[in-house]
């Protein structure tokens, strides 16, 4: 076993060590391209959604330094009658983890690197190889001497691209000596398995790696399921392990692919199970930091968009234009591609709208708002914080104004029911999320309540019940939410609860506030 030449099925053997929710699916689809002219497949997700996970049973699967049987053989891989045995540790494997290889040498040593290690791999292996005068005919004459062609899994292949800009277009260039050529990558490679966070590099109007058939978070395909955890996948998990569902469903759910349905973050998910603890478990990366800037940059009216993003909006996106080039960003449209690839937002391709996916992440988009330093983003911020204030000292006048300034800033295009004014006092209320998880259409009592925000663990705030009415009184909407019993969802909250019933009347005179607000403290709370 080398570090890159045949790296053995160790890693994978750790994983199963632990809880393991069975992806060996994707292996099948993997082996339906060996051999076939889309051997080449690039699968793009977000940090911690398990891409090293998946690299690491590939390579466990593919390589043939060892018998991984043990590891597969009660995994649904071993049910494919068909492929299961057939490349079951059948061929050589090159393995490279990107980010690792970075961390070990100069970024001006990188490709040099690469190249001299494998090589020295495959010298070692194969005494009787001669190596070549570049990489690929080195692989070429590797290739012929054993009779195998190799499986290559390239592990956040993009991190020279997110990291090292000096070098982006040697390794781009690199790649596609590989890659490009069908005459050398046919002879050098049966099957090659890219994933990392973005996808593949535009040349110009043209992909630089262009044989590879793509798959991310705008478009994931036939890999919906392996993005993430599923719902049936995270139901079992919380059954097993005796966890609350819906907690799961509200902090880690939300993004959503055609044939999949939800699909949760995995890494979330799996510290909530070990932890007994729903958090934000995203942690920051230079990745992640980096958006601070894109944000605060502005274009046109960024800043703008993530606040309606993270009072539970959406917001429509062009996705088809995204180079993966931060450095030549044109308009937000590519801004908000790069945030939805990322994980930050989910994507509708049907809609072609994004959204805050869940809790965790609105934690995390609150967090970067706070820091932007436009004047506009921290009028924004401090208006919806005043508005919380506001909510909470039961100042229902200066809360009905701050509704309808928002609703006069934003001028919804339909603004005709009470959905529209759903979206709008969700956009007033953002800030929120510092202090309190936000529930819309909660089962409650006889119904459902528009929209709930439950103080956070280490907040003491009263909970507010929000009751909507289009054409109708505020009053109209406390006596809804006491009538319904919608309280009852928090029976078990112990604090204060404020009724917030919000109305907007369309046929008020000039002059008269179209917007109105009663504020009443539930009297059954806290006694």
């Amino acid at each position: 076993m080398g570090m890159y030449l045949n790296p053995g099925n160790s890693g994978f053997a750790g994983i199963r060590n632990d809880v393991y929710v069975d992806k060996s699916g994707l292996i099948c689809l993997i082996n339906e391209t060996i051999e076939t002219p889309r051997r080449l497949t690039c699968v793009s997700r977000p940090r911690r959604f398990g891409k090293s996970f998946a690299a690491k049973m590939l390579c466990a699967y593919y390589d043939r330094s060892c018998d991984s049987s043990p590891l597969f053989n009660d995994l649904s891989i071993a049910l494919d009658e068909k492929s299961y045995r057939k490349h079951l540790n059948q061929y050589d494997v090159i393995y490279l983890d990107m980010t690792n290889i970075i961390g070990k040498t100069s970024p001006q040593n990188v490709l040099a690197f690469i190249q001299e290690s494998v090589t020295q791999e495959l010298l070692s292996a194969y005494p009787k190889l001669k190596a070549g005068n570049a990489f690929d005919e080195t692989l070429i004459h590797a290739a012929e001497l054993t009779g195998r062609k190799f499986i290559m899994i390239v592990d956040e292949w993009d991190a020279p691209i997110r990291e090292l800009s000096k070098i982006q277009k040697a390794y781009l260039q690199f790649l596609r000596t590989l890659f490009k050529g069908s005459g050398t990558t046919d002879r050098i490679f049966a099957a090659a398995y890219m994933t990392g966070i973005l996808p593949i590099r535009k040349d110009g109007s043209q992909s630089a790696i262009s044989d590879f058939e793509e798959f991310s978070m705008i478009k994931p395909r036939k890999f919906g399921s392996y993005v993430g955890f599923t719902k049936r996948e995270v139901e079992k998990l919380c059954q097993d392990y005796h966890r609350d569902f819906e907690g799961m469903k509200q902090w880690y759910d939300g993004y959503t692919f055609p044939d999949v349905g939800s699909v949760y973050n995995p890494n979330s998910v799996m510290k909530a199970v070990r932890n007994n603890d729903f958090d934000s478990y995203w942690t920051q990366t230079s990745t992640a930091e980096s958006l601070l800037g894109y944000i605060s940059l502005d274009y046109d009216g960024v800043s703008k968009v993530t606040a309606e993003l993270a009072g539970g909006g959406e917001v429509k996106v062009d996705t088809k234009g995204f180079a993966n080039d931060p450095a030549v960003f044109r308009n937000r449209d590519d801004v908000l591609t790069l945030l939805i690839h990322l994980g930050y937002l989910a994507y509708d391709e049907i809609s072609e709208k994004a959204r805050i996916p869940n809790e965790e992440i609105r934690m995390e988009f609150s967090k970067m708002i706070r820091e932007v330093k436009r004047e506009e983003t921290v009028k924004r911020v401090m208006e919806s914080d005043r508005l919380i204030y506001d909510t909470i000292h039961g100042n229902a006048e200066a809360v009905a104004a701050q509704i309808e300034k928002i609703h006069e800033e934003e001028s919804p295009l339909f603004y005709n029911n009470e959905q529209a004014l759903r979206s709008v006092v969700k956009r007033a209320y953002f800030s929120s999320c510092d202090e309190y998880v936000m529930f819309e259409e909660l089962p409650a009592g006889a119904g459902y309540a528009d929209l709930v925000y439950i103080p956070k663990r280490n907040a003491i705030l009263p909970a507010l019940v929000i009751e909507l009415k289009w054409n109708k009184t505020a009053k109209g909407a406390i006596e809804q939410i006491q009538k319904r019993r919608y309280p009852d969802a928090l029976k078990d909250f112990g604090g204060d609860i404020l009724l917030v019933g919000i109305s907007y009347d369309r046929q008020a005179p000039p002059g008269k506030r179209k917007h109105a607000c009663t504020i009443e403290r539930y009297p059954g709370a806290n006694e």
